[in-house]
């Protein structure tokens, strides 16, 4: 398989930055075909702004969503912008690593979907009709690609349970696991966490990289979290609800998740 590694992290010698080496090592060692972005390495961008498309004319009013649109259809997108998306094209698996800062991804890293999913490659895709409402939530350009997200956070286990102050983690993730991943067509699978990552020996260092190779070694075969297609009937269309009769009384984001998977 071809897998992507996209990382945000200022310090290499990290927990996160760690289990990032272990990753690359693990699936390499598998012979699995592997490249990393590592964006603080890399110096990447993170602002969305009008020197991302390269023949604007820098008098006129910038439009995220149409500078991006014609920059992508017209090859005229910053080099950055295009190599990660070759990058992603290129990937069978993408995996996510990265520390959650203030309940949710470092910044450098939601620059690089703001940047990377450019109009037309990321959303913008697809018929719009009473029939259908383009190309997402489980289709797209990603479509048939699978990712995951490694996640690393200081707070106890318990802190991010059903009952935990911090909220449930799966809750707090989704908005990237459902609207970054699976809106352009990845099927997304369960997330690796790590908490408490101040109380980190050896001992459950070793535990925490085997439960991480049993999760590479199984990136083709677990089960991804069963959201509901957009455009497999269980939403109205154009309103985008779901119908009254599917999960009668559940409203939020448990509603959007299907009894089985698709």
């Amino acid at each position: 398989m071809n897998i992507l590694l996209v990382y945000a992290h200022p310090e290499p010698r990290s927990l996160t930055g760690a289990l990032k080496d272990f990753a690359v090592q693990h699936l390499r060692a598998r012979e699995h075909a592997v490249q990393v972005s590592d964006l603080y390495a890399m110096g990447w961008k993170a602002a969305l702004d009008g020197a991302d498309r390269l023949d604007r004319d820098p008098a006129a009013r910038f439009d995220a969503s149409l500078d991006s649109q014609y920059a992508y259809a017209h090859g005229t997108q910053s080099a950055d912008i295009a190599a990660e998306q070759d990058k992603l094209r290129w990937a069978d698996a993408v995996l996510f690593h990265f520390p959650l800062w203030w309940f949710s991804m470092p910044a450098i890293m939601k620059g690089w979907f703001e940047r990377v999913y450019a109009y037309g490659f990321g959303y913008g895709v697809g018929e719009h009709s009473d029939k259908r409402w383009g190309d997402r939530y489980g289709e797209g350009m990603l479509a048939g690609k699978r990712a995951m997200l490694v996640v690393t956070t200081g707070g106890w286990a318990p802190h991010y349970g059903p009952r935990g102050i911090n909220g449930p983690l799966d809750d707090l993730l989704f908005p990237i696991h459902h609207g970054m991943l699976f809106y352009p067509g990845f099927d997304v699978l369960p997330p690796f966490a790590v908490h408490r990552t101040g109380r980190m020996d050896d001992a459950r260092y070793a535990e925490t990289t085997a439960a991480l190779a049993q999760r590479l070694d199984t990136l083709w075969t677990q089960a991804p979290i069963p959201f509901r297609r957009q455009n497999a009937g269980d939403y109205l269309i154009p309103e985008l609800t779901l119908r009254p009769e599917l999960a009668p009384g559940v409203v939020g984001y448990a509603a959007h998740l299907a009894d089985h998977p698709a």
